[in-house]
């Protein structure tokens, strides 16, 4: 078996973006987009092509959470006049009126994902490519809004990953999303304390 050197470079920038995210820090959205730019050359060659288009899409959302985790409009106290000043934004609990749309959409965009693949490509592995691929696509949108929950999506996305990735012998990032897994499950945690302070 070959190693790929994306695959060992992803994995560090990887490593660095969890850690970023567990630490609810902006930065990780930085470490993100170019651990993206890196893995649509990776996936492509090894024939994930919806992780590969999918990184497109996660290039964009790096910027968009950049953007958003800083620049929250906060209410300015009365004393201080009218208008609204930027904070960052914080953790907050995912609104109950959206989960059974977001899940509906999950659930939409993993069968057209999978019908794409098993129809215009020579993928493999399209169950589980796509289902990883719609949940990660809607995931990260959760955590762009820094919704406690994005937790549960990660953990489901990162367990199926990293079998899938030890399948297609890309070992070093396969590891990774099993580091993720259990860095996901003391994230939660962490920002759960988050919440809390903010009640």
């Amino acid at each position: 078996m070959q190693i790929h050197p994306l695959d060992i470079v992803t994995t560090v920038l990887g490593l660095a973006y969890i850690l970023f995210e567990y630490k609810a820090s902006k930065w990780m959205w930085v470490v993100g987009f170019i651990m993206q730019s890196l893995g649509i050359v990776l996936y492509y060659q090894k024939g994930l092509y919806a992780d590969c288009a999918m990184e497109f899409y996660y290039l964009a959302m790096t910027i968009y959470g950049f953007w958003k985790w800083q620049t929250h409009p906060k209410p300015l106290p009365a004393k201080e006049g009218q208008g609204e000043s930027l904070e960052e934004l914080r953790v907050s609990l995912f609104p109950r009126r959206l989960i059974l749309p977001w899940l509906a959409a999950t659930f939409a965009l993993w069968m057209l994902i999978y019908w794409l693949l098993v129809t215009f490509t020579d993928s493999t592995v399209p169950l589980a490519d796509s289902f990883t691929t719609a949940l990660s696509l809607l995931g990260i949108w959760a955590l762009a809004h820094k919704y406690l929950e994005q937790w549960f999506i990660w953990i489901a996305v990162d367990v199926v990953t990293c079998a899938l990735y030890a399948y297609k012998e890309l070992p070093f990032k396969s590891g990774l999303y099993a580091l993720y897994v259990i860095i996901a499950i003391l994230g939660y945690f962490r920002w759960k304390k988050e919440v809390k302070k903010s009640c």
